[in-house]
């Protein structure tokens, strides 16, 4: 049998693909493409998805050093922490929204006032901080409130993928309003392939939101959800046309996603689609396929909506 497997490896190491062409042809393609989209040959950098999964991290370590810090981490030590957390991070962040603005300019090189706005922007998204913490404060005891399996507040904030999801919505729904749409939507979408739950960054989301379960959950855009709103596994939030122009391209920018007042409750696997209203203190029901507003207070089920 290693007789066997020695001849293998000699004969892999003794193949030679043939590849030269593969690699010109390529060439050609990539160059192409480049001056199609770019008009030059020296495309500018993109953010890295990487980089930004240990940003994000690393603010939510921030946060909350004391649960999501080093297990040793002594009392009088958690300012200088938070401090040493956040210097590092920022300055990472930093450097991506550098990346996305030299993008955004199509220039070939990156000027001076770029710099400056990268650290315009990484300075107001670090005075949101507290802001957002208040809020994840909020969430994190709607969850432990709204599920009887949830022992206590600690075990809702290292354990729950809907408090992860709604932690790093907040997060890039605050670069996604200081015009950062290209960083927010990759953090949103490394938040999507952790959790299984996708929240575009633009949607806007109220205080004391809970995602139970979480699986397969897809809120648009456009959404705009009201405080103490709870969703199940597989709700959708989502469009019901997509409006095209003249020319036939698709019309972007426009409120196409639901609007869910305060106090809703929608249970697994409902569907919600276009600009409707889902009134305050309304429960839809599970598998419900709902396409039209209702009043507050509502009860919709499946049946309900069989008969309309």
């Amino acid at each position: 049998m290693t007789d066997i497997s020695v001849a293998g490896d000699l004969l892999l190491k003794s193949t030679h693909l043939q590849i030269n062409e593969v690699v010109a042809e390529l060439r050609n393609v990539r160059t192409t493409a480049l001056l199609d989209r770019q008009g030059h040959l020296k495309p500018p950098r993109l953010p890295s998805r990487k980089i930004l999964a240990g940003v994000i991290e690393g603010l939510r370590t921030a946060l909350f050093p004391n649960r999501l810090g080093p297990s040793d981490l002594a009392v009088e030590g958690v300012d200088h922490y938070v401090g040493h957390i956040l210097n590092s991070t920022l300055r990472a962040l930093l450097v991506q929204i550098q990346h996305e603005l030299h993008f955004n300019s199509g220039t070939e090189e990156l000027d001076q006032e770029t710099y400056a706005q990268a650290a315009e922007i990484t300075q107001a998204f670090a005075k949101r901080l507290p802001a957002v913490r208040r809020l994840l404060d909020g969430d994190v005891l709607a969850a432990y409130e709204g599920d009887p399996a949830a022992r206590g507040i600690d075990e809702v904030l290292v354990c729950y993928p809907g408090v992860a999801a709604i932690t790093w919505h907040r997060l890039a729904h605050e670069l996604y309003q200081l015009n950062m749409p290209l960083i927010a939507r990759m953090i949103s979408e490394i938040a999507h392939s952790q959790t299984g739950i996708e929240i575009h960054p633009g949607a806007q989301i109220g205080e004391r939101f809970f995602i139970d379960h979480g699986t397969g959950v897809v809120i648009g855009e456009t959404s705009i959800i009201g405080r103490n709103v709870r969703l199940y596994q597989a709700v959708t939030l989502g469009a019901k046309h997509f409006p095209v122009d003249e020319n036939g391209t698709l019309v972007k920018g426009i409120a196409r996603h639901p609007i869910v007042e305060d106090d809703v409750v929608i249970y697994a696997g409902a569907t919600i689609l276009g600009r409707i209203t889902i009134g305050h203190s309304s429960t839809i029901g599970g598998n419900v396929w709902l396409t039209r507003s209702v009043p507050p207070g509502s009860l919709i089920t499946q049946v309900q909506t069989h008969n309309d």
